[in-house]
């Protein structure tokens, strides 16, 4: 095995997140990576194996990397293009509309901007719901992000598949090509309840189950949705999708930013997952999602930043410095989504929302490599008290130095290595003409 070791990455503080969420400090703290895995933690590893790669830093953090809980990568593509709207005027007179005129390589091109992006910042996982789920995946692979993701279904015809039949032959189809993919796990995904019948939620849930996926869907985001659905369901959205049948540990409930105490004692006993996405909440006014309370409740909470059309980024440090501090706006209290709760969510909390905390979110050594280096030599982290409330409330994903994703090196000394950043930027500055012309 000691022949194996390709990487070792060196720093000063280390961030396992092993049941700890504090930091070890120790010059020369490393991180030994065979193959797949992590394979040693220990103190100057690099003279150990000095056949690896020595990414090293004297000011270095090493810590799992971010999972991104909840995003629509593809919509790079709408970034600022309809902005300071209600969400359903954004959906329904601005996304969906242009929505329909995407092409496969539009959103292709369009994740892997995100995918760039989110790389650049310290992501080394999403959970993506959108359409033309096979351009993503192909995107994914290509670029070498993990990711969990899915096509979007909805009541109406798809850009991507047309009628909702050939909707479920796509998916079946992804899960069928997929099934032995390091990367890519697909993911079950009906939009919402005000864009999903009870039949095609039902349906949904039930390959959900019959295929052991997760079913990933927004969940009681705005009061529109919760009105829209008392008037036709005569039940709130929770409340409906429970009667439903589909509340169960499966569930990825991206949002739930309407819900009241019971229903969060409901959720709870369910076993439901949580994607909090603070900004965009905030930039759509759909309110601040009671997560702090939902914590008290055992719930598991992942950290999401939604799609860049409605955030309008996928840096998951912004988004953790968002979280904390809103709570505490939200609740009066200066105590409420602490430093440590908010890097959870954005780590070991996502990987649980994913059922994936056996291989991913801390730094074990067995589980999968991935991980990355901050480099905390910055006039904004100095001086360096607790390294966990600078990851929360002062770094930036600009300080992410290496990015590490199923042992292999993505981003090395801020160089992408899987991705043509400037042959991308030039494509993406195309699309962006095209998708000013469409109306």
């Amino acid at each position: 095995m000691k022949q194996d070791v390709h990487v070792v990455l060196s720093g000063r503080w280390l961030i396992s997140m092993d049941g700890n969420s504090g930091a070890r400090e120790e010059a020369g703290i490393s991180v030994a990576i065979a193959h797949d895995k992590i394979t040693e933690i220990g103190p100057n590893l690099a003279a150990k194996y000095p056949q690896a790669e020595h990414l090293a830093c004297p000011h270095g953090l090493i810590m799992p990397g971010l999972i991104n809980a909840h995003t629509h990568a593809a919509m790079s593509c709408f970034r600022g293009l309809a902005d300071d709207l209600p969400l359903m005027d954004w959906l329904t007179q601005h996304i969906f509309p242009r929505e329909a005129q995407l092409t496969k390589e539009i959103v292709y091109h369009s994740t892997l901007l995100s995918i760039c992006e989110m790389i650049r910042s310290g992501t080394t996982s999403c959970n993506d719901m959108y359409l033309f789920a096979h351009e993503v995946a192909r995107a994914v692979e290509e670029a070498g992000m993990r990711a969990w993701l899915g096509e979007v279904f909805f009541d109406f015809p798809s850009p991507n598949y047309g009628a909702l039949e050939n909707g479920f032959a796509s998916v079946e189809e992804l899960f069928e090509v997929y099934k032995d993919s390091s990367l890519v796990r697909i993911t079950v995904n009906p939009h919402a309840v005000y864009t999903c019948s009870p039949v095609l939620l039902q349906r949904a849930a039930a390959l959900a189950e019959k295929q052991h996926a997760l079913l990933h869907i927004h969940l009681a985001e705005t009061k529109d949705e919760v009105r829209s659905c008392v008037e036709r369901y005569g039940c709130s959205p929770v409340q409906h999708i429970e009667n439903l049948g589909l509340l169960n540990e499966r569930l990825v409930a991206a949002h739930c930013v309407m819900v009241h105490a019971e229903e969060i004692e409901l959720l709870a006993r369910r076993k439901v997952k949580i994607a909090h996405c603070p900004e965009s909440n905030m930039k759509l006014a759909s309110g601040i999602a009671p997560v702090q309370q939902m914590l008290n409740k055992g719930l598991t909470i992942g950290l999401g930043t939604d799609g860049s059309a409605s955030n309008n980024d996928v840096d998951m440090f912004g988004e953790m410095s968002t979280a904390a501090k809103l709570q505490k706006v939200h609740d009066l209290d200066p105590t409420s989504m602490r430093a440590d709760a908010v890097l959870r969510a954005a780590t070991l909390g996502g990987a649980a929302l994913l059922g994936a905390e056996t291989e991913i979110g801390s730094l074990v050594v067995g589980k999968k490599a991935d991980l990355i280096m901050l480099d905390m030599n910055q006039p904004h982290l100095t001086p360096l008290y607790n390294p966990v409330s600078h990851l929360v409330y002062a770094a930036k994903g600009s300080d992410v130095l290496h990015s590490v994703i199923n042992g292999k090196v993505v981003m090395r000394h801020r160089q992408l290595t899987t991705l043509d950043e400037a042959a991308l930027l030039t494509e993406m500055r195309r699309i962006g003409e095209t998708v000013q012309r469409m109306r």
